[in-house]
């Protein structure tokens, strides 16, 4: 990790972040075949990672983001990857960025 980032987990996603010279947040995705077998689970994690993204990219500081599949992600339904995702997105929002 470069200097100034930080790292946020979750169940089966980890986001490492640092703040960025922009105005906006950035991300970045790292859904590997060894976390996630299966490339529909791999193609449907970063679907709803960029959707949800997407919808909460506003309320979130300037920060450029990674975010990073563990093991297991790719058993997670919809609906629990959307939760997990959400409460990534607040625990990021609520940080404060560090320049």
């Amino acid at each position: 990790m470069l200097s100034g980032g930080r790292r946020t987990s979750e169940q089966w996603l980890t986001a490492a972040s640092r703040a960025n010279t922009l105005e906006h947040a950035r991300l970045g995705l790292a859904i590997s075949a060894r976390a996630v077998p299966r490339a529909v689970d791999r193609n449907r994690i970063k679907r709803q990672t960029r959707e949800t993204f997407r919808l909460r990219r506003e309320r979130l500081p300037a920060l450029d983001i990674v975010l990073l599949a563990r093991t297991g992600a790719g058993g997670a339904d919809a609906a629990q990857l959307r939760t997990v995702l959400t409460r990534l997105w607040d625990k990021l929002g609520a940080a404060p960025a560090a320049r």
